[in-house]
């Protein structure tokens, strides 16, 4: 599953080439598809034909009445219920010179108008339509943790130099995050997550900097990394102005 970026027509050609592979992603409204090309004539000269007849741009498909939609609840974003309407079918993507790509196509069309029609591609002809935009839909999970992982632990701004070091250090991160979140998971219990708003931003549910917080909250107070000398000077602070300053330090950067 990948974005539009990726609706490359010699990555797709490769991956269809492969057993057990297939790739979704979004399809430009204004794609050249084509029907299959018809079986070669006996005795007729040349070579084979690469695609069939011209099929309607998709962007043509939205504004035609013949256009046959069906109306199927998704599990959508956020993992809520939405009703959307959904017409599909199989093609050839074609443009000169990579050779066609056998795909099926899904539009989505949004009855209450909050989203904008899109297009979705699979290499897959045999996947159902419901099946290819639940599948596009679970891709947000993805995009969400590579966002907070860059955003709270560093990924893409390393320093090193070598290339096994870098090698190393992004799936470093990306486990460090699981396990921050299994340890909030596991510290939490029965009570509600602690959100933290803002009086310019409010949330309904928790993000990865909440998660990261949580556990640091429960991490720093212990002992059990302590490495300071018992015999060090000590200062005394109340309880309030210490709990302050570790929530204050667990939502840095």
């Amino acid at each position: 599953m990948a974005d539009g970026t990726y609706a490359v027509l010699s990555l797709l050609l490769n991956v269809s080439r492969l057993p057990s592979a297939s790739i979704l992603t979004r399809l430009r409204l204004d794609a050249c598809l084509y029907e299959p090309a018809a079986a070669r004539e006996a005795g007729k000269r040349g070579r084979n034909a690469l695609k069939g007849k011209a099929q309607p741009k998709l962007s043509a498909r939205l504004a035609a009445s013949t256009t046959q939609w069906k109306k199927h609840t998704l599990c959508w974003y956020g993992g809520t219920k939405r009703e959307m309407e959904l017409a599909t079918g199989t093609a050839l993507w074609y443009q000169s010179p990579v050779p066609p790509v056998a795909i099926r196509w899904v539009l989505i069309r949004d009855p209450q108008g909050q989203y904008e029609p899109m297009a979705l591609l699979c290499t897959d002809q045999e996947a159902l339509a419901v099946q290819i935009v639940e599948w596009f839909v679970l891709r947000w999970t993805l995009e969400v943790t590579f966002h907070e992982v860059r955003a709270h632990l560093g990924v893409e701004t390393q320093r090193q130099w070598s290339d096994l070091a870098i090698m190393r250090t992004t799936p470093a991160l990306l486990g460090l995050f699981s396990l921050v979140t299994i340890f909030a998971q596991q510290l939490l219990g029965k009570p509600p997550f602690p959100i933290r708003q803002t009086a310019w931003y409010t949330k309904a549910l928790p993000t990865f900097s909440d998660t990261l917080a949580f556990v640091r909250q429960h991490l720093w107070p212990s002992t059990f990394f302590s490495v300071s000398s018992d015999e060090g000077d000590t200062v005394q602070i109340p309880r309030v102005l210490f709990d302050h300053l570790v929530d204050t330090l667990t939502f840095a950067a």
